[in-house]
């Protein structure tokens, strides 16, 4: 049962509405600094109960006790402000709620952030390619070649489609903001504490786990709408696309990165994967798609193309479904 408190004339509609309208503001502004974005308050909260349990004895105990806290708090303070705004008046409700799901998509973010790789890389400039991509990966990047630095962005971009974009999407659908809030909440613990480290593979075990469960319908259904945004990719390696998936995707050490990953490498005939640095430590992951093709700088512009046409495919999969239960 959708949660929706009180609605504009028509559940279906107003959610309808609430996604659009979500995604329009999120590819207007992003996430300007200026306005106070609610994963920064996430952060501070799981930073302040980290500091204060990731101690002594029974670690794993305190992470859930921790996870808990946070996905409970965050639920109820967004379910507690859009109650609120319905009260004030529905267009209030829904406005808020808009907001709320804008906070916790990144499609602009996500899209820049390739583009200010892509941007150095084509002018040259290896260090400051390098200098970019290490923003957003936690491997080592100060010694990468140019198809590395492709490499770590294709992946980076595939991965993010999920928990930047279509996930949160997904749990929208399902109870509203509030719902997206929660999936944000999960997803920033599993950020700051679901690391295999000494320091947190005790502790950041109930948010990693947490984390597998509430992506793991949103990547396989993403992986479909990437392939079907490739219907009409000129180039896209369709049929290669859903071998390489089937094939490839458990072979992640996530339970479902390996869904999108697998299908970018597979419709872009290229191979993902493989040797990483982390402060000097090598890594080796296991690789997903057959090398039919070098790693270039293009192929960073397709993964761009593949994240948009998978979200757009999601959302008029979403709203398909939604008119159908109307």
């Amino acid at each position: 049962m959708l949660v929706h408190f009180t609605t504009i004339y028509d559940p279906v509609v107003s959610l309808c509405i609430i996604l659009v309208v979500a995604i329009l503001l999120d590819l207007a502004i992003g996430d300007p600094r200026w306005i106070p974005h609610p994963v920064v308050l996430m952060g501070k909260l799981i930073g302040f109960l980290e500091g204060r349990c990731n101690h002594g004895e029974n670690r794993r105990i305190k992470g859930i006790y921790l996870t808990t806290t946070v996905v409970l708090v965050v639920f109820l303070l967004s379910f507690l402000l859009v109650y609120i705004a319905y009260q004030l008046h529905p267009i209030v409700g829904v406005c808020t709620q808009i907001y709320l799901v804008s906070t916790t998509i990144a499609i602009k973010g996500l899209s820049a952030a390739a583009k200010a790789i892509l941007t150095p890389l084509v002018a040259g400039d290896l260090a400051e390619a390098r200098k970019q991509l290490s923003m957003v990966v936690g491997r080592d990047t100060q010694d990468l070649p140019e198809s590395e630095i492709v490499r770590g962005t294709v992946e980076t971009v595939a991965e993010n489609t999920v928990d930047g974009i279509t996930a949160p999407l997904f749990w929208t659908v399902v109870g509203g903001a509030p719902l997206a809030m929660v999936y944000r909440a999960i997803n920033t613990l599993d950020s700051m504490i679901g690391y295999k480290n000494e320091r947190y593979k005790q502790f950041g075990w109930a948010s990693a786990r947490l984390d597998d469960v509430v992506n793991w319908i949103p990547a396989r259904i993403t992986a479909l709408s990437i392939w079907l945004a490739a219907l009409i990719i000129k180039g896209s390696k369709k049929k290669h696309g859903w071998k390489i998936t089937c094939r490839d995707a458990n072979k992640h050490p996530s339970p479902n990165s390996g869904w999108s990953e697998a299908m970018v490498a597979g419709l872009m005939g290229v191979q993902l994967g493989g040797i990483n640095y982390y402060g000097g430590q090598k890594s080796v992951r296991a690789t997903m798609g057959d090398q039919l093709k070098q790693l270039t700088k293009d192929d960073i512009t397709r993964s761009i193309q593949y994240m948009h046409g998978g979200w757009l495919v999601f959302l008029i999969i979403s709203v398909c479904l939604l008119q159908l239960i109307k």
